[in-house]
């Protein structure tokens, strides 16, 4: 018999878990994220669904009656974490995926339409720096001879990482996504605005644009100590008045952005470093209010390298544009599970953060995208959580959605 979703989610909890922090270090092709992908396989075939794993190291689990046919829905999330993350984000959509399998064969519904439940690699982009790195290459959207170039923070090559977990790589778009007519995700809401509506599950709407642009900062290594202020060419200066920008432009804007990586060369206690590179993530609601803020951070952190003697260059390292889910498709789920005559079930949220969805619904599938509570708001974080009865109730409103599509 298969688990059930506390039982799934109980197996899950102590993988990859730090007993100092209590986060999770989920790493795309490392042992943990392996661990929890060897999980996901032996749930799909306690279930009796098919796997197909594609050369980008996604894997799809079938749900295929005698007789289902058409185009599939597929379902699903990722089971890799950022550093130091919580346990919701990805995996609360994978087990609640399975779960609502179970929730579907226990209401005797037998799909008229292939079911897929899928588990994306790299999503966090937390190894090799591209999120939604698996999904991007299932459509085609990062090409293989980029992904070949592709690097961690030590060096290892992406498709070295994938042999080393005992994967064949072959990177490229991928033969399940001619099969999908629908896809719809679930994933805990990385904010609070089911928390101040007071209601467990929400549908989205739309993702905002989204970029990670890296700041080269360049100046000149000096002694800390013999050299004097008004003598040196400090790129840290130039970063730290670059960081406070960001963070008042952002805020001006009602925008977000956020220098959350940084690396320093010769990184010495004693040493006034000569290059400083930090890694900016931007995020706003449209585009053009995207571009407006990045380029208004680059200038004013010009404008200041030009004061310290020191230079800047910025590069647009990945850039997504705005998201706007399907809508009818999305009106359709919220009323899903509503009785006749009653108003929309569920209400209706942006997201400021990426998803898998983003990247299929840019090419062309209709994608519709469910959030389940999260107390706190925090996400990213060992301080993520979602209420045991709200995941329930998340599980229930998926089965529902993947009813009405499948039926």
């Amino acid at each position: 018999m298969p688990d059930d979703f506390e039982r799934m989610w109980t197996d899950l909890a102590g993988v990859g878990r730090s007993s100092a922090s209590g986060g999770y270090f989920r790493q795309p092709f490392a042992s943990a994220e392996r661990e929890c992908h060897a999980w996901f396989c032996a749930q799909a075939e306690a279930r009796r669904l098919r796997l197909e794993h594609d050369g980008n190291g996604n894997t799809v689990a079938w749900w295929e009656p005698s007789g289902a046919t058409g185009d599939a829905v597929l379902t699903g999330s990722h089971l890799d974490s950022v550093l130091d993350g919580g346990a919701y984000d990805g995996p609360l959509g994978v087990v609640s995926a399975l779960a609502a399998v179970d929730v579907l064969r226990d209401r005797g519904f037998v799909p008229s339409r292939p079911l897929g439940v899928a588990a994306f690699s790299e999503e966090e982009g937390s190894r090799f720096g591209l999120a939604c790195l698996g999904s991007r290459l299932a459509i085609g959207a990062t090409t293989p001879a980029a992904a070949r170039e592709l690097r961690d923070r030590d060096g290892v090559a992406l498709l070295d990482a994938m042999a080393t977990a005992g994967l064949e790589p072959e990177i490229g778009p991928a033969e399940w996504l001619r099969r999908v007519g629908t896809f719809v995700e679930l994933h805990v809401e990385q904010g609070r605005d089911l928390v101040d509506r007071g209601t467990a599950v929400g549908l989205g709407s739309a993702i905002w644009p989204h970029g990670r642009y890296r700041f080269d900062f360049t100046g000149e290594a000096n002694h800390a100590g013999t050299t004097r202020m008004e003598d040196r060419h400090d790129p840290m200066l130039t970063y730290a008045m670059t960081a406070l920008a960001a963070n008042k432009q952002a805020r001006l804007a009602g925008q977000r952005a956020t220098f959350g990586r940084l690396e320093v060369g010769p990184n010495s206690t004693n040493a006034v470093p000569s290059r400083v590179t930090a890694w900016l993530d931007a995020r706003c609601e449209s585009d053009a209010a995207l571009a407006a803020l990045v380029e208004a951070i680059a200038k004013q952190g010009a404008d200041r390298a030009e004061r310290d003697g020191t230079a800047l260059a910025v590069t647009a390292e990945s850039v997504s544009p705005a998201v706007v889910f399907d809508d009818a498709l999305t009106r359709r789920l919220a009323q899903a599970g509503a009785g006749p005559g009653d108003g929309p079930a569920r209400p209706v949220i942006a997201t400021q953060a990426g998803h898998d969805a983003g990247v299929l619904a840019a090419a062309g599938v209709p994608t519709a995208m469910l959030f389940v509570r999260n107390p706190t708001g925090v996400s990213h974080s060992p301080g993520e959580h979602a209420e045991t009865t709200d995941c329930l109730a998340g599980v229930e409103a998926l089965a529902d959605a993947l009813e009405e599509l499948a039926r």
